[in-house]
């Protein structure tokens, strides 16, 4: 069924349907209800070029990814953040599209992207501690949300987060409270937002127990299986090695728990490991008992949030702004145990 006909089945003009299902104030509740019962019951799914042309909208989000960072295309956390936009948007009639562009030319992008009408909004991921693309957005005026925050941008901007700090507080207080006194990080890099304030919360709850910080048990890196194998071999070769250790990424975590296999040791006994799960939908922690005590966050949850945000933003781009802080539940699993008596 195509929208002129559904349109003069209900005896409404084109414009009003498409607003009606669009979810325009100006269309009254009973017409609303009227019209999206009866696509429902036809089966009508309306065309983004046609609501772009009803709307004045191109109903296309846009995810511009930098030269420096287009490894995230094939990251599974980043697949597992689209999925769950993906399907946002897909309810509400938009469609995504994916562009790139150099690091010193992204404030031409997302101008030429606006200008060109290619875009109605735009998802920021992956944000550094200094993070200009959002300074870049804000002075366009633009509707966009970020996944992620950035410490250094004292300005007001949607966003939608993790509890990065107090998840990896608590994890870093659990593993004190097994006993254990020396605590590796392994984490992300640290001009990202995310593992900063990850190690913000480690360092606290190290400080909070009266533990100084050691420099040879805190690694930085990208978060790949090769490095948490690495950070791993060469801290247990250490005269006083971890007991445990904390990581930042699944991924990372599985590397780890090959350096401790390789080193004849067992994790949960002789090293406890908690890992940052974002369950990703291919890499899933286990079955019914999770194999690592993680910090556990839906990063699909978080897509389809951030995508619902944006869409209301696009709607209303004079609204208040909109955050959302989301907090990671502590999972335990085989990883961890009591501090193992050395002496």
């Amino acid at each position: 069924m195509t929208l002129k006909e559904l349109s003069d089945m209900l005896g409404l003009s084109p414009t009003t349907v498409s607003r009606a299902l669009n979810g325009y104030p100006e269309v009254n509740e009973t017409t609303r209800a009227r019209v999206q019962a009866a696509a429902a019951k036809h089966g009508y799914r309306p065309n983004s070029r046609a609501k772009g042309l009803a709307t004045g909208k191109s109903m296309v989000i846009g995810h511009v990814i930098p030269s420096s960072s287009q490894h995230e295309m094939v990251n599974p956390i980043f697949g597992d953040f689209v999925a769950g936009a993906v399907k946002t948007y897909t309810e509400h009639g938009y469609d995504m599209m994916f562009t790139n562009a150099d690091d010193t030319s992204i404030e031409e992008a997302y101008r030429s992207l606006f200008q060109r009408g290619a875009v109605d909004g735009v998802v920021l991921q992956g944000p550094k501690v200094n993070e200009h693309r959002i300074s870049v957005l804000s002075k366009m005026s633009v509707p966009f949300i970020v996944h992620g925050r950035s410490t250094g941008v004292d300005l007001p901007y949607d966003w939608i987060d993790v509890n990065n700090k107090s998840s990896f507080l608590r994890a870093t207080q659990f593993l004190l409270d097994l006993g254990h006194r020396r605590i590796a990080l392994i984490n992300g890099l640290e001009d990202m937002d995310f593992a900063q304030r990850r190690r913000d919360g480690y360092l606290a709850a190290l400080a909070q127990a009266g533990i100084a910080p050691e420099p040879n048990l805190m690694r930085s890196a990208e978060m790949t299986e090769v490095y948490g194998h690495h950070e791993t071999r060469t801290m247990l070769a250490l005269d006083d090695p971890p007991t445990a250790i904390l990581i930042s990424s699944m991924i990372s975590a599985i590397g780890v728990r090959r350096a401790i296999d390789e080193a004849g040791l067992q994790m949960g006994r002789d090293v406890s490991v908690i890992a940052h799960d974002d369950d990703l939908s291919y890499l899933k922690n286990g079955q019914d008992v999770p194999i690592f005590t993680a910090t556990r966050s839906s990063v699909r949850k978080a897509g389809e949030i951030a995508a619902n945000m944006l869409i209301e933003r696009i709607k209303s781009p004079d609204a208040p702004t909109k955050t959302r802080l989301l907090e990671a539940e502590l999972v335990v699993g085989r990883s961890t145990g009591p501090a193992p008596n050395r002496y």
